[in-house]
């Protein structure tokens, strides 16, 4: 009875063993806790550590030939478009070459080796630059008078059909040589002034001249090649015509103090290809804004970017609006009274 008695009590206690430990692991292997509960807290915060990590950041660079008003205000344009439209999901760098097309072309290798997103080529030597560095990257350009020129693109449909769009800044040149008639009918003879090195300011000078002869005026045409030439080559000119027009032309652009002090003391009335340049030296413009292409830009690198359109496939855009605008200081000390549909340039 006794050992009975000793073998149910030791059952007994066996079984109160395993209900208050457990069954044991394996051996070798730890025994599992159970899992935490997160809190509501917790989990939203999980939750928000993961978006960050997977939001996608794009990287764009931007090259930008010269600083000056015209260019500035296109760069920031788009950066404040796609600034508005991905917050801090965008990432720019902002290059400038000081002038120098050789400078364009290291840095859009360099964006090709940090294999940026998307290339932003703020005026044409930055634009052929960045074409000549990659085939795959998207460009846009901006502050580009003609892509056809520019790219050496025969037969032009408004499209690249490479990995290249953007906007124009080409105001229309028929009716900047209606505003010259408007503003000078008595003039017999008008200097074209531009860089030789800017195909685009050839362009524009070429298409201004044929309407300015068919208006019946003498025109001569002033180049220099860089800006040592613009002192001496803007003298020889405003003394052999009556008025001057300078195109958008980057070289021009960044020379206007040099530009003004000669054309002004001599009498010479500028009309420019835009306001930067009218603000400058001229006296009237029909202008567009290149804050407004700049964002036009912007918006199609959002396409792109986040939409997946198809770059070559991209028609080049335009200013959406042009308007007449002079330069009050330079009217008033040349004696010019602008019509009242005028805007002053402030």
């Amino acid at each position: 009875m006794k050992k009975l008695m000793a073998i149910v009590m030791g059952l007994a206690m066996t079984a109160v063993t395993l209900a208050g430990c457990g069954s044991p692991a394996p051996a070798g292997q730890a025994q599992e806790s159970a899992p935490a509960v997160q809190t509501a807290d917790q989990a939203a915060e999980t939750d928000t550590q993961a978006a960050e990590t997977d939001k996608t950041v794009y990287h764009i660079g931007i090259c930008q030939l010269v600083q000056h008003e015209a260019l500035d205000a296109a760069t920031q344009g788009f950066q404040d478009k796609l600034t508005e439209l991905l917050g801090d999901q965008v990432d720019f760098d902002l290059q400038n070459a000081s002038g120098d097309a050789a400078t364009c072309a290291t840095i859009a290798n360099q964006f090709v080796a940090e294999d940026v997103d998307l290339i932003l080529a703020n005026a044409t030597a930055s634009l052929q630059s960045a074409a000549a560095a990659t085939s795959e990257i998207p460009i846009l350009g901006t502050s580009i008078t003609d892509y056809a020129t520019a790219l050496e693109i025969d037969n032009w449909t408004g499209v690249t059909g490479m990995n290249i769009s953007g906007t124009s800044d080409l105001a229309p040149l028929e009716e900047q040589a209606a505003m010259l008639n408007e503003l000078f009918p008595d003039a017999k003879t008008v200097g074209l002034l531009y860089c030789s090195a800017e195909p685009n300011s050839a362009y524009q000078a070429d298409v201004v001249q044929t309407a300015l002869e068919g208006l019946g005026y003498t025109c001569n045409v002033y180049t220099f090649a860089d800006s040592n030439d613009v002192a001496s080559v803007t003298t020889t000119a405003s003394s052999e015509c009556d008025v001057l027009y300078i195109p958008t032309d980057n070289t021009a652009a960044s020379s206007t103090e040099i530009i003004n002090n000669i054309c002004q003391p001599a009498g010479i009335p500028i009309i420019a290809g835009e306001e930067g340049i009218c603000k400058g030296c001229g006296v009237a413009t029909l202008s567009i804004s290149y804050y407004d292409i700049g964002q036009q830009a912007g918006q199609m690198a959002y396409e792109i970017l986040v939409n997946g359109a198809d770059v070559s496939a991209m028609p080049i855009e335009f200013a959406p609006t042009v308007t007449k605008k002079y330069n009050e200081a330079n009217c008033t000390a040349l004696g010019i009274s602008v019509p009242d549909d005028y805007v002053v340039i402030e």
